[in-house]
């Protein structure tokens, strides 16, 4: 039995905003939320690399002004400090900062690299792309070997949606204040980030509902447990030839400590002798029983006469469901506009742009329009895993590794997030935690690992927790 926590906090640069401007208008100058920033900066940066002779890029906006600032401090504490800029900083309090750095301000283009470069440029402002002269002077810098310190987001990174805006220059270490943003948690943003800071400037945070997943927490099983209180699941199988597929479920959802595992579908080998094997007719009956738990559908399924009954009948149910691959694709024509059953969908991003269209570069608002068009919560797989809530809320996932992207990672997803949904978690929880523990299976398996592999290193993450 786990439970999870709700996660960090990851905020779109429109709700930091919108929290900086209420905070001014309640009282807090913007000067002050500016020093605030640079002080936390400063001290994050002597802690990660102290007395190193420091470059600040400074950009034309309030990411321009708080490397002024940042400078200023840095160069006060007795550092070798110099400023390079774009140009003269723009608006207040930026104006204010700049004009209290006493030292020279040498020309982004031309500034000589240091061992410790400070980049603030853009910061979260930057919506295009690079401009030619910024995209030189950083590809210069980028080759030196500088350890590099990014404020609030690496200069070239949409701090939304994580893209590369460029060739960005990579950071050593991030400084986010107030919060992690969106976009150091999605693709390159995640990527040329480094380590995250998160530097508290003393303003109210919004949930604007995306959170990091964190790891799930192990309860104690009471001391009267039996199998059915430890949760039942159900699989339905496909075609006699693709029954791997719906196995790598059931093991799965039995190695993340289900109590009962059931396979519905033709007869076949079985992956572990615990699980049982019932005919279609006699699943349908289960369908009836309080103690079962859970129903994962999909792995191994054929959108045939069977696939779609079998969907159909589940949809216009009451227990709870987890979708995915071919029952994706089995799914009725009107969609789940008469759906009721409490239902999870698992689509990687072929099936997700079949059901729901294409994804486009804002992986986190595709999935959020899904699960709203849906009523589902749905799982967006990828690198970073979007799981998405029709109420709003949201939660990204990147504790994984590149080797799940093998044949039949998915399946064994479905099993675990069953098996959780059995023992009674959630919809929104279940994925959540399900994909936690997934992706920690792959760190555990390394190179090399197999979709058959990872069901049997699940007992060793569900023990560390």
């Amino acid at each position: 039995m786990l439970t999870i926590a709700p996660g960090e906090l990851v905020l779109t640069p429109a709700a930091m905003r919108t929290a900086e401007a209420a905070a001014i208008a309640t009282g807090t100058p913007a000067l002050r939320l500016m020093e605030r920033a640079a002080a936390a900066a400063a001290l994050a940066i002597d802690r990660f690399a102290p007395a190193l002779p420091t470059l600040v890029l400074c950009g034309p906006g309030n990411n321009g002004g708080d490397g002024y600032a940042i400078a200023t401090l840095l160069r006060a504490r007795g550092r070798a400090v110099r400023v390079a800029a774009i140009g003269p900083v723009r608006g207040e309090p930026a104006v204010t900062v700049a004009g209290r750095w006493t030292g020279p301000v040498d020309a982004l283009i031309t500034a000589a690299a240091t061992p410790l470069i400070i980049d603030a440029l853009f910061g979260t402002g930057l919506q295009r792309p690079l401009s030619a002269s910024v995209q030189a002077a950083l590809d210069r810098l980028r080759d030196n070997g500088a350890t590099v310190i990014a404020i609030d987001t690496p200069s070239g990174i949409d701090a939304l949606t994580g893209a590369a805006l460029g060739r960005p220059l990579p950071a050593d270490m991030t400084i986010c204040f107030g919060a992690m943003k969106r976009g150091q948690a999605l693709g390159a943003g995640r990527a040329l980030s480094g380590r995250i800071v998160v530097a508290d400037i003393g303003v109210a945070l919004p949930d604007d509902s995306a959170r990091l997943v964190p790891p799930p927490r192990r309860l104690a099983l009471p001391g009267d447990t039996h199998k059915y209180r430890r949760g039942s699941v159900l699989v339905i199988e496909g075609a006699a030839d693709r029954g791997g597929a719906a196995q790598l479920t059931a093991l799965a959802a039995l190695r993340s400590a289900a109590g009962v595992v059931t396979i519905a579908g033709p007869a076949g080998t079985m992956p572990a002798a615990a699980i049982m094997r019932r005919r279609d007719a006699e699943a349908v009956a289960m369908l009836a029983d309080p103690r079962l738990g859970a129903v994962a559908i999909g792995p191994g399924l054929v959108a045939d006469q069977r696939g779609r009954d079998w969907v159909y009948r589940l949809l216009s149910g009451d227990v709870p469901l987890v979708i995915d691959a071919g029952a994706l694709a089995a799914l009725p024509a009107t969609g789940f506009a008469e759906a009721q059953a409490p239902r999870i969908l698992t689509p990687h991003d072929g099936e997700f742009a079949r059901l729901f269209g294409a994804i486009g570069p804002a992986r986190v608002a595709a999935a959020v329009a899904a699960a709203a068009t849906s009523a589902s919560i749905v799982v967006l797989k990828g690198a970073e895993t979007i799981i998405a809530a029709p109420d709003g809320r949201i939660a990204i996932n990147n504790h994984a590794a590149p080797w799940l992207a093998t044949a039949g990672s998915g399946d064994v997803l479905t099993g675990i997030i069953a098996a959780l949904l059995a023992q009674g978690m959630a919809l929104f929880d279940a994925a959540r935690a399900g994909v936690w523990l997934h992706g920690d299976a792959g760190l555990r398996g390394g190179p090399g690992l197999i979709a058959d592999d990872l069901p049997g290193l699940l007992p060793a993450v569900l023990a560390a927790l």
